[in-house]
């Protein structure tokens, strides 16, 4: 399995409940900062992409990038735990 982490920018009707539901439903998911989250999965960067943007708008930002290398946090929206396990 694979971590991303997703950071975002939603600009004009700022749907968020639209996109928050669909980030918890992967399986493994953590909100981390306002507008930046993580997940688990075994897709792609792109194939993660393409399903959030589904509902966004065409004008709202979006970024995905997989972890794995050096990390550190401070004041976190998630548990510590989580990242330690999952990044």
């Amino acid at each position: 399995m694979k971590c991303y982490i997703i950071s975002y920018d939603l600009r004009g009707n700022r749907d968020y409940d639209s996109l928050y539901r669909a980030i918890k439903s992967y399986p493994k998911w953590a909100h981390i900062t306002e507008s930046t989250w993580a997940i688990v999965t075994e897709k792609t960067a792109a194939q993660v992409r393409d399903e959030l943007c589904r509902v966004i708008d065409r004008d709202d930002r979006m970024f995905v990038v997989r972890s794995g290398a050096e990390a550190a946090w401070r004041n976190v929206i998630c548990r510590n735990e989580w990242l330690k396990e999952n990044l």
